[in-house]
């Protein structure tokens, strides 16, 4: 088997996360297919979600949200309760794939491949300084454009707008920064419509790139705890959310694990 074969997106292994398939690879390995992707003329509008327990819950409630997850070619481990499971599961090797790390990564290993992004999503303003940032951390990188969409739905206009200027600015990868579900509903709806190679949905990445949001420290991260992290800094909006998804996700994945309950892949 060839390198470029043994990083093709197929190659990769996948683990059960109740019902939701995630690469279960280390980091550099998911980085490789990835850019495999950006090198390939294909234009396929292939999609890569970073999903946390958040989206896993999520994929409980919602069949569609689980297809849409499961149909990405690379799903990967955004967060440490994802990863450990997988290792549960046989998959030593399984690394977190945190979307702003993913993201600052292909941005920097792009610039050699001539790859074109587009920024879309975030608050006002949120999108020009990013470009901005990035392109001054890497310097030849190619931003295409950026665009902050209203917080309600878009109508038929509007969207065909949208599309219509992804698709004007040559763009290769499409940066999603909105929010789970919201951000992989967006894409699974978009998808078919636009010429490019790449979406990637990395929800608070743009803010993390821009300093709105403080980076939790390495050994916070080791210890798996960065969703406490999170949580004191933004406690209105994540308290909620937090306290409902952690111990649902505990019980649901001690289920799994005793067999006491099959997961729906479909």
């Amino acid at each position: 088997m060839t390198n470029l074969d043994s990083n093709a997106p197929s190659s990769l292994r996948r683990s059960l996360v109740l019902g939701v398939r995630v690469v279960s690879e280390p980091f550099e390995k998911v980085l490789a297919s990835v850019v495999g992707v950006l090198e390939s003329p294909v234009r396929e509008a292939v999609y890569l979600c970073p999903t946390g327990v958040h989206g896993v819950i999520e994929a409980q409630k919602d069949p569609d949200f689980r297809r849409i997850l499961n149909g990405a070619v690379f799903n990967v481990a955004d967060g440490m309760p994802l990863v450990r499971v997988s290792q549960l599961q046989g998959y030593p090797r399984a690394e977190r794939a945190f979307g702003p790390d993913v993201m600052w990564a292909l941005l920097g290993r792009s610039v050699a491949l001539g790859t074109s992004h587009f920024f879309y999503g975030g608050k006002e303003g949120v999108g020009e300084t990013l470009a901005e940032i990035s392109e001054e951390a890497f310097p030849g990188l190619r931003v295409a454009g950026t665009y902050c969409p209203p917080f309600r739905p878009l109508n038929p206009d509007e969207e065909t707008e949208i599309v219509e200027l992804i698709n004007g600015s040559g763009a290769d990868v499409v940066w999603v920064g909105l929010s789970t579900p919201k951000q992989e509903r967006w894409v699974a709806a978009f998808r078919e419509r636009l010429d490019v190679k790449l979406l990637c949905t990395v929800g608070a990445a743009f803010d993390y790139h821009t300093g709105s949001i403080t980076v939790a420290p390495k050994w916070i991260k080791v210890m798996s705890l960065e969703w406490l992290f999170r949580l004191f800094q933004e406690p209105r909006r994540l308290w909620r959310r937090y306290f409902e998804i952690v111990p649902k996700f505990l019980f649901l994945i001690l289920l799994q694990a005793t067999g006491l309950r099959r997961y729906p892949v479909e």
